[in-house]
């Protein structure tokens, strides 16, 4: 059967680029990505481009056209892909499809949002068009106000404290100090996130991730073909996609996400592994709390376990299951259209031991979680270093 890996990855540094325009983040991740994989241009042969929000944030759609202009890659098929703030996820997943199924070899698959040109209450509207306008937005329930409800519910029912979701927060901004595209590159306190104000109680500033701009590429391969062209290829061993209601008026239980559960399932059944043979992850933290349930969604803790867990270190860069070493959503930031492929970058950073100060020590197999809006998407894929363990 065929398979797919990595060969190649492009990343710039997350922030507000006032500089640079939505054009030429798109160019500095591809070029990067090209001449990572020490490929010419001319041999890719289709691109997905995660993009959420574009036409609201900066007037300009048709994204998939724009980007084979931008790099002269004109008459090659490429496709936007939409999936709120899960677009990048979707995007890879796209990509590996594509090659799976044997109508390319090689793929290009980018990630891009420009978000600070526009006032928070401008990018607050756009984003909140991932959620349910008619039940949600127009009624003034904003994304902080959804993720609230769930860390209220979950406070309620497994004791989960504030000053365990700010323990994610402290864990993420340190590790993305030594993290050079990270947005926020400077550690916190819990102090700090208590003290940071309530943005929609319990979420403070603090537990929320930033408004981003930034861009992310990957160029995907047929494994065989990967092997001959990259000396360290990393494999992707499962990808998995799964829905679940855009409203959280729909939803069973406010405690977990029930298209994670079932997207992680089907990985590891894809993989032939299970929660325990993960060496580390990059969740889906768009708030402190979806961080909490995302660990216990996929299996890593026992449902109501999570805040316990990261409380006592066991999500840290040399804890038992390190959680978002790049520095999550939080303080990496959150470009939302590119997030999904940015985890993906710095797991291929990871399995090739190339994170730096960052590194988890022996990682072989990795695993990332992306989100669309309140829950309504979930996209897992578990990567494998070649010659690694599975």
């Amino acid at each position: 059967m065929r398979s797919v890996s990595i060969i190649g990855c492009g990343l710039t540094k997350f922030g507000e680029h006032w500089e640079m325009s939505f054009r030429e983040l798109i160019a500095e991740a591809g070029v990067k990505a090209i001449e990572s994989a020490n490929i010419e241009g001319k041999t890719i042969q289709a691109i997905y481009g995660g993009c959420m929000a574009s036409g609201r944030l900066i007037g300009q759609e048709h994204i998939g056209a724009l980007i084979a202009d931008q790099f002269g890659l004109n008459p090659i098929p490429a496709t936007r892909v939409e999936a709120a703030c899960a677009s990048g996820g979707v995007a890879l997943r796209s990509g590996i499809l594509a090659v799976l199924s044997g109508a390319y070899d090689i793929v290009a698959v980018g990630g891009v949002e420009k978000m600070t040109e526009v006032s928070t209450e401008h990018a607050s509207f756009a984003l909140g068009g991932a959620g349910d306008q008619e039940t949600e937005l127009f009624h003034g329930a904003t994304f902080p106000s959804l993720y609230a409800l769930m860390a209220r519910r979950h406070m309620e029912e497994f004791g989960t404290t504030e000053e365990q979701m700010a323990a994610c927060a402290v864990k993420n901004h340190k590790n993305a100090c030594n993290n050079p595209n990270a947005q926020f590159q400077r550690a916190i306190t819990i102090e700090d996130v208590m003290n940071s104000g309530y943005v929609a109680s319990p979420l403070k500033l603090l537990d929320c991730s930033p408004i981003t701009d930034g861009a992310a590429t990957l160029i995907l391969c047929e494994t065989e073909k990967a092997k001959k062209l990259c000396e360290n290829p990393v494999e992707i061993i499962a990808s998995t996609q799964a829905s679940d209601s855009l409203a959280l008026t729909g939803r069973k239980s406010l405690t977990e996400m029930a298209a994670t559960k079932i997207a992680a399932k089907e990985a590891f059944e894809k993989a032939k592994l299970q929660a325990k043979d993960i060496d580390f992850a990059e969740v889906h933290d768009c708030f402190t709390i979806a961080e909490i349930l995302a660990t216990e969604d996929i299996g890593f803790f026992k449902k109501g376990e999570g805040g316990k867990a990261v409380e006592k270190g066991k999500t840290s860069l040399d804890g038992e299951i390190p959680i978002n070493p790049s520095g999550g959503l939080k303080a990496k930031g959150h470009p939302v259209g590119a997030t999904g492929v940015a985890q993906a970058i710095e797991t291929f950073l990871q399995l090739r031991g190339e994170a730096e100060k960052r590194q988890v020590k022996d990682a072989k197999i990795g695993l990332t979680h992306n989100v669309g809006g309140s829950g309504a998407t979930a996209v897992v894929h578990i990567y494998k270093a070649i010659g690694g363990k599975r």
